[in-house]
């Protein structure tokens, strides 16, 4: 494998590893007002992702910063192209990171209620927008020969991609209810399990149209594999939260949403960014990868810098790994 391929296939791995971490976080801040019924049960569900929130939103941070030194002519043209959305993703990530913060340093309802409208909010559009702009790179956008985009910035908004958006949010909400089912305690895990069992299938329908489309439009024979494993892990995986087994729903899950991410990069690939008016224009890995100097020199930082990373987020996870109740939830301390 030549090295522009590796750094494709490893983005795809940091975007899945985004996906899957960052989309329980989106899940229980969606999740936050319909299982949380009072204010010790909503601080039930922000401790479950309290320790790991900000080193899961590391994975989009290296994502980007890889994109950007392997294929700065894909870094370019996308985030450009995709900048209204991209904008809207990191004010909301902005906004639920001081959200989580400030909501107990004063001790009113009323200023709770505020920062946990802000917290929903932005887990609402951050999935959404993340889908918008992996969508846009994986059905195209309306690119010229010189890989500007070709009208305003609201030309991002294909049917296709406003079905990928639809589908990372899908996903992130039962994904999120089955963290919860696996994380807590008493009441707050019947309600999540119940919600996972009851919209779980509506949630990942728009999954299965997406997987279904890319195929169509432009997969090959192999990249029916990795579809048919989604497809089968997702439904094993509402099979075993119905059983009670919340571990394996989980998993389970996390292997569907691989077999999604090399569907849509095995359809994508050999391209990083189609152009909807000429295919001709489209940008292909070899056009847009670095050096092989620049590629050498990043595969060795990754080589050793990576191990560390993943060794201590996992050490976190670990750490962290019981479940929580309303009972463990101290009184309030604000000052």
């Amino acid at each position: 494998m030549d090295l522009p391929t590796f750094w494709f296939a490893l983005i795809a791995v940091l975007w899945l590893g985004y996906l899957f971490l960052e989309g329980f976080d989106f899940g229980v801040g969606m999740l936050l007002p319909i299982l949380g019924r009072e204010e010790r049960e909503r601080r039930v569900l922000i401790n479950t992702i309290g320790p790991v929130w900000d080193g899961n939103e590391v994975w989009l941070i290296v994502a980007g910063g890889a994109t950007f030194a392997a294929f700065p002519g894909w870094y370019a043209s996308l985030f450009s192209a995709a900048y209204l959305p991209l904008l809207l993703l990191l004010l909301a990530l902005i906004g639920r990171g001081v959200a989580f913060e400030y909501r107990g340093k004063v001790d009113t309802a009323r200023w709770r209620r505020s920062w946990d409208a802000v917290i929903v909010l932005a887990s609402w559009i951050s999935p959404m927008m993340v889908g918008l702009i992996l969508s846009a790179s994986v059905f195209g956008l309306p690119l010229d020969a010189n890989g500007d985009r070709v009208g305003g910035p609201l030309g991002i908004l294909t049917t296709s991609n406003v079905l990928g958006a639809l589908a990372v949010w899908g996903f992130s909400f039962l994904h999120g209810a089955a963290f919860l089912s696996l994380k807590t305690a008493g009441e707050v895990r019947e309600r999540a399990r119940a919600f996972a069992l009851r919209f779980g299938v509506p949630l990942l329908l728009p999954v299965v149209l997406l997987v279904l489309v890319a195929q169509f439009a432009a997969g090959s024979a192999w990249t029916w594999v990795p579809l048919v494993v989604a497809l089968v892990a997702a439904l094993a995986g509402l099979v075993r939260m119905y059983s009670w087994r919340d571990g394996q729903a989980f998993a389970l899950q996390g292997v569907a949403l691989a077999g999604v991410v090399v569907t849509l990069f095995g359809a994508l690939w050999p391209d990083v960014l189609p152009s909807t008016l000429d295919p001709e224009w489209s940008l292909s890995v070899a056009d847009t990868a670095s050096s092989p100097y620049t590629l050498t020199v990043m595969t060795w930082v990754a080589a050793f810098g990576t191990p560390a990373v993943l060794v201590y987020q996992g050490w976190t996870y670990w750490v962290f790994r019981k479940r929580i109740g309303a009972h463990h939830i101290p009184p309030v301390h604000a000052p």
